[in-house]
């Protein structure tokens, strides 16, 4: 069986629908705008976005292209099996590192250019960068390295239960990995420390309501901290991370700078009904669920030895099994797997919208939600098949209709 025109073609199926949904992404500048958001933007204001949606669409669209480019290149030219046998020493731990490290190289070629024109150029030219070259090097130095260690790790720990334990590698992998994301889940207030600084929230007026909210709902946390992340961005963001003793409520100090009192604490109660849901545990759920069918995938690509003979290998090479997975068999599963999450997800953006309202800050929600939407230049009426495949949130104009409707219903 021909293995490498069964990858071009799901590869292929994959880059026109892929490349269908960044043509509708980029259409949605011309669709009408609710009636109920349109306020958000003036006509100077909706000008500036116009143009920078665009820019920022096109940029997408350039990376999605050079990106398919490179895969085509990859597995047209066996190339990462030239590589294997030409640098790399025998056996399967190396073998494995050298074509995941070779893939991480080739991601980079593609990644830092358009990161770099889309941070500091695009976004500098519309005011929301912050990010100093200096700090956007070091950014990507620092994520390339975790990347880097955890995947290569998480590889060679594959290989060791592949040989040791045989098929039964896919329960103790999945229980090991599933372990893993809930240990960074807990250690998350620790390790973002790498990214950013915090510091307490001061105390005052907005603490003392933040502390009074979560006290009359029953929720305790450990820290309410302010991020600096207007070190990077203007665009301002909330969110509660960790768990247990280290859970932490993250404001973004942007936030608080564009933000009223009022607005501030909708948002910290639309956070905190997730939290009161949890929502994060549910959401900890599906991805065992998707993680249970990529080790399942992963286990069949090294199950059939004859697969990378199509490809210039002369045996299994567990780092370009790692490589199918990723750019062939996940990248055309995705809108399958993500079509339940993404919508389970709107529901529970609904749902902790509601929440707020019944704290008493509905109209409050609803002036933050256009002012996020109005600050960091957020799309108002995208398609909504891109809504219904890809948004883990529902648009602005939906959440607002839900809020002066009383509820929210997935849409």
């Amino acid at each position: 069986m021909n293995y490498k025109l069964i990858a071009v073609i799901v590869i292929t199926l994959t880059f026109f629908f892929q490349t269908f949904m960044k043509w509708l992404e980029m259409k949605s500048a011309d669709r009408e705008i609710p009636e109920n958001v349109r306020d958000v933007y003036d006509g100077p204001a909706y000008r500036k976005w116009l143009q920078y949606y665009k820019e920022t669409t096109r940029l997408d669209f350039v990376r999605h292209l050079l990106s398919y480019l490179v895969v085509y290149l990859i597995i047209g030219l066996d190339a990462y099996a030239w590589l294997v046998y030409g640098v790399s020493p025998k056996g399967d731990y190396l073998a494995a590192l050298t074509v995941m490290a070779a893939d991480l190289l080739a991601g980079l070629l593609v990644s830092v250019p358009c990161d770099y024109v889309g941070t500091m150029v695009v976004e500098q030219k519309y005011g929301f960068n912050k990010m100093t070259k200096k700090t956007f090097i070091l950014d990507r130095m620092k994520s390339t390295l975790i990347e880097l260690v955890l995947m290569g790790g998480l590889c060679c720990l594959f290989i060791w239960l592949h040989k040791t334990l045989g098929n039964w590698l896919i329960p103790v992998f999945t229980c090991i990995v599933f372990a893993l994301l809930l240990l960074i889940v807990f250690l998350y207030p620790v390790l973002s420390k790498a990214f950013n600084k915090f510091e307490p929230l001061p105390e005052g007026e907005l603490r003392e309501r933040l502390c009074r909210l979560l006290s009359e709902n029953g929720c305790t946390v450990g820290e309410i901290k302010v991020m600096d992340g207007s070190k990077r961005s203007t665009k301002a963001n909330a969110y509660f991370s960790g768990a247990g003793r280290t859970k932490t409520i993250v404001l973004y100090d942007t936030l608080l700078e564009q933000m009223t009192p009022d607005e501030i604490v909708a948002v910290f109660a639309h956070e905190m009904g997730h939290n009161k849901n949890r929502d994060n545990l549910k959401v900890q759920g599906m991805s065992l669920v998707n993680l249970v069918v990529m080790v399942l995938l992963a286990w069949v690509l090294v199950s059939v030895p004859e697969i990378y003979s199509s490809f210039g290998f002369d045996r299994v090479n567990y780092g370009f099994a790692v490589y199918l997975l990723g750019t062939v068999c996940l990248s055309f599963l995705t809108p399958f797997l993500g079509l339940p999450a993404a919508g389970l997800s709107r529901r529970f953006e609904y749902r902790a919208d509601l929440f707020a309202k019944e704290q008493g800050f509905g109209d409050a929600l609803v002036s933050a939600l256009k002012a996020v939407a109005r600050n960091s230049f957020i799309c108002l009426s995208p398609h909504p098949l891109i809504v219904k495949l890809t948004y883990g949130h529902p648009t602005v104009s939906q959440r607002i209709a839900a809020l002066e409707a009383g509820g929210g219903n997935e849409s």
